[in-house]
């Protein structure tokens, strides 16, 4: 076996999104490739025999599918694609074979789609016509090509990967097949979104923001008539939290929904808190929490097949099960648990489970549970993985400043120098809330294979560990995680499997925010990369997406800015003396280059060793394969030259010999 190399990340496919056949016989997915010499992503769509066999592909190379849904007939397979430079839209192709058939023609295209219970209608996610769409040819530059001005008359007119946002809402259609019929069923200021039909056919549940739609980020269940006719005349509402309702789940006989909520729906619990089960009955009426003892996040709710039941999926301590909850209050049923992570699944009307799922040393793969354990249907980079030499790591618990339990996974590096502990780096996930865990992770076995110790921890702020423990960072970042994640570098050194004077650090989004506060808190690391960082938190306010957050989390800049500036790490930069590669996207404005600019200019003025990269019309998260590649290559030069043995020593004045 050979050490894994950069070119692998590109060689690795992509499993996702397992949907089984109302027989419970098939197994349809999707698989995504980054294509290098084309330089763009593509995913097509599988089916596989549950009873175990060869793979069949039922899209085509060169157009992109995704979403598969059966009809509850099972004959035809729905699913989204955008051919030929149209819009995106539905597409049916039937299960013994033959070419796809277009099926919508909207003339903005399609975000989501549902079958009926009885195969005859869809409900469809359709986002509203910008005015070039409805036929509007009043803009005098539209001959020219020219884009319309952007008009901001809303509170958050911000959205990374969007831009501007204007008022152009999504909305729930319903489409007849026979008769290719599009009728509106839902329309104002605001987003429908999560449509669920009842088993009867008669409603369709979904989750919208109607409340205070850019001042909050409350969302309800909700409930229309599916014939309706007068765009939204019959909807109820069904929830009143002030927290986020989603992800209704109709019971079998239809008298109650199963949905995810916020347990408290207060301004600290709105990212911080996990999400808990509950259920509501259909025809209104008091909900009823399912999962509120367990303190773990929960997701995904669908129904047993006799009612009896619901299955979710739950985050805990590093790993993500799928559980069954029984409605008697009983304690929940484990289905797939153990190191690994579920990250999606689908259930068969007998009851059988086919899962997504992922290991350490194991990409996204489709699983069935059985009654003993799990069966593996795809094995779509067997190959590849017969040939590298991948690692798994350990499982260790430090104890931070304050004794609290910080759990961190430990990747150690292939060959190495027996007499003498590895270099190491600390890489902190994004977030805050979110976590590593026991799914395959790229980067770790690329650090790994070159030879790095990688310290992986779950500091506080992190999700899977409770709401306390999430929320122990709310208006103070930067403190006791910042403790958490050196005490995990300190027990990998104690332990002898981390050169303490050969430490890296870095990390994207909030791991390059935690990052800028090691830097200039810390002298201890020779290496830093910051990916999509903050770091003068007031430059942030009205310049990203987040301006709802800000005001919780800080209160309003100009009323209360010592908040503000008491974390903003931009004020200490003069305490850095670690060469630090500062690098993210041209367009993100989910963490906007400016952060990552202003670092640079300050170390810059200051003589310091760094760099910056920016990637020419890239998001928050950067997806072009060449920059992707770029992006790896980089991270390895930049810790290579600090941190291996022909590193010249001496913080801050590392060079290339």
């Amino acid at each position: 076996r050979r050490a894994v190399t950069v070119d692998d990340y590109f060689a690795i496919k992509r499993v996702a999104d397992p949907r089984v056949s109302p027989d419970g016989r098939w197994v349809a997915y999707t698989v995504s490739t980054s294509v290098l010499a084309d330089d763009k992503s593509e995913s097509r769509i599988w089916m596989a025999p549950v009873a175990g066999g060869d793979p069949i592909p039922l899209t085509m190379k060169g157009a992109s599918a995704s979403s598969p849904r059966w009809s509850p007939d099972g004959i035809w397979l729905g699913f989204l694609a955008a051919r030929s430079g149209g819009e995106t839209q539905v597409w049916l192709l039937n299960r013994l074979g033959g070419e796809a058939e277009q099926l919508t023609e909207v003339k903005q295209g399609v975000e989501g789609f549902t079958w009926s219970p009885d195969g005859a209608r869809l409900a469809l996610m359709v986002k509203d016509p910008t005015p070039e769409q409805a036929g509007d040819s009043s803009w005098i530059g539209h001959k020219a090509k020219t884009p319309r001005p952007w008009v901001v008359d809303r509170l958050q007119f911000k959205r990374d990967y969007t831009g501007y946002l204007s008022r152009l809402r999504t909305h729930l259609y319903r489409f007849e097949l026979k008769s290719r019929k599009l009728t509106q069923l839902t329309s104002g200021e605001w987003d429908d979104g999560s449509p669920a039909w009842s088993p009867d056919g008669r409603f369709i549940a979904f989750s919208s923001n109607r409340d205070s739609v850019d001042g909050s980020y409350n969302s309800d269940i909700w409930v229309i008539a599916a014939d309706d006719t007068t765009r939204g005349a019959t909807t109820r509402r069904l929830t009143t939290d002030p927290g986020q309702d989603g992800s209704p789940a109709w019971s079998p006989d239809g008298q109650w929904i199963a949905y995810t909520r916020q347990p408290s729906g207060q301004p600290l619990s709105l990212i911080y808190d996990p999400d808990h089960l509950a259920l509501i009955p259909a025809g209104g009426g008091m909900p009823r929490a399912l999962t509120a003892s367990l303190d773990r996040g929960v997701g995904s709710p669908r129904w047993a097949p006799d009612g009896q039941s619901v299955y979710t999926l739950l985050e805990t301590s590093g790993e993500q099960h799928l559980i069954r909850v029984p409605l008697n209050g009983g304690n929940p049923v484990p289905v797939i648990a153990g190191a690994r992570v579920v990250s999606s699944y689908d259930l068969a009307p007998d009851g059988t489970v086919l899962a997504l799922v992922s290991e350490p040393t194991l990409p996204n793969e489709v699983f069935a549970a059985t009654g003993t354990g799990l069966r593996q249907l795809s094995f779509t980079n067997r190959e590849l993985l017969g040939q590298l030499e991948l690692v798994d790591p350990e499982e260790l618990t430090a104890r931070s400043r304050d004794g609290a339990a910080v759990e961190y996974f430990l990747y150690r590096p292939r060959g190495g120098d027996a007499g003498r502990p590895p270099p190491a780096l600390l890489r902190i996930h994004g977030g805050p809330v979110s976590q590593y865990d026991k799914s395959f992770t790229f980067d770790a076995q690329l650090f790994a294979a070159r030879g790095y110790a990688v310290v992986m921890a779950n500091p506080r702020g992190s999700s899977g560990y409770g709401a306390r423990f999430a929320r122990a960072i709310f208006a103070d970042w930067g403190n006791k995680d910042f403790d958490d994640i050196l005490a995990a570098v300190d027990h990998a050194v104690a332990r002898g499997t981390a050169d303490p004077e050969r430490l890296g650090v870095g990390g994207w989004s909030y791991g390059g925010i935690l990052t800028n506060y090691v830097i200039t808190k810390s002298t201890r690391f020779k290496a830093a990369i910051s990916g999509a960082s903050e770091a003068l938190y007031t430059a942030n306010y009205g310049h990203d997406h987040y301006q709802y957050l800000w005001e919780i989390e800080l209160g309003l800049p100009w009323r209360n800015q010592k908040a503000w500036d008491r974390i903003s790490p931009f004020w200490s930069v003069e305490k850095i003396v670690t060469p630090t590669l500062w690098i993210g996207g041209e367009k993100d404005w989910n963490v906007p280059i400016i952060n990552s600019e202003q670092m640079y200019q300050a170390m810059r003025r200051l003589g310091r060793t760094t760099e910056l990269v920016v990637y020419p019309g890239q998001f928050h998260g950067i997806s072009k394969p060449s920059y992707v590649k770029d992006r790896y290559q980089r991270y390895l030069a930049w810790y290579d030259r600090f941190l291996q043995e022909s590193a010249v020593t001496g913080p801050g004045s590392r060079e290339k010999p």
